[in-house]
């Protein structure tokens, strides 16, 4: 399996995280959640736009099989893609369901493209000229519920809003509250850390887990595995 991050063009940076590609190599692959809804092309499968998934699931295509996709940030996608975050959580819904004639042409278009990755730039920069901005408390929000001492009452009072209000506007944007995005963004940083050398105990603890035992059980609940597992792969 080959996997592959490009970063996002300019003019998309607001709304974009990366786009990626990946080659199949038929062994199955774990996707773990990270807050962010992705539109992707899978050769022979179509187009289709991925919700932010509340733990993980598991992919397995045949051996070769391409697939391209864009990563949208945190609570980006409704401006830029016009889907309902909430609607697609734990989704992954033909583009043709969202976007009707529009999503048939796109994925026509991705079928037939001599380099799908390039025409799904195309596609979303196209969709830039009549696109929102992302929340700005959302994406103020995201930010600080990636630090490991991220506390939703207190992100709440430093922007300024009740703490109902911003877990409305958080699930709105992201398809989830924003206990659950502080709970996704503390798992990747723990993993992150753990993938630069770190033990796993002290990768816990830097994270904002009580302990190895906290971050192992959170692994379990959001990933399906142990951390051992997901590092492994």
């Amino acid at each position: 399996m080959s996997y592959r991050e490009h970063a996002s063009p300019p003019p998309l940076l607001p709304w974009l995280a990366c786009m990626w590609e990946r080659r199949s190599s038929g062994s199955p692959v774990r996707v773990l959640p990270d807050g962010c809804i992705d539109i992707i092309w899978i050769e022979g499968a179509g187009t289709q736009i991925v919700g932010a998934n509340t733990a993980a699931f598991v992919v397995q295509l045949p051996a070769g099989t391409r697939v391209v996709g864009a990563r949208l940030r945190p609570g980006a996608a409704p401006a830029l893609l016009g889907v309902a975050a909430e609607a697609v959580r734990d989704l992954r819904v033909p583009v043709q369901e969202v976007w009707a004639s529009e999503g048939e042409r796109l994925a026509a278009r991705l079928n037939d493209h001599p380099d799908p990755l390039s025409g799904l730039r195309a596609a979303l920069l196209a969709r830039r000229a009549g696109a929102q901005p992302p929340d700005p408390l959302v994406r103020a929000a995201a930010t600080r519920l990636a630090r490991p001492d991220a506390a939703v009452v207190r992100i709440a009072s430093e922007l300024g809003v009740s703490e109902r209000q911003l877990r409305r506007r958080v699930t709105l944007a992201v398809g989830y509250g924003p206990k659950r995005l502080a709970r996704v963004l503390r798992l990747w940083r723990a993993l992150d850390a753990a993938r630069t050398g770190e033990d796993l105990a002290r990768a816990a603890l830097d994270a904002g887990y009580a302990d190895q035992a906290h971050f192992a059980n959170d692994c379990r609940a959001l990933a399906g595995v142990p951390p051992s597992v997901v590092l492994a792969r």
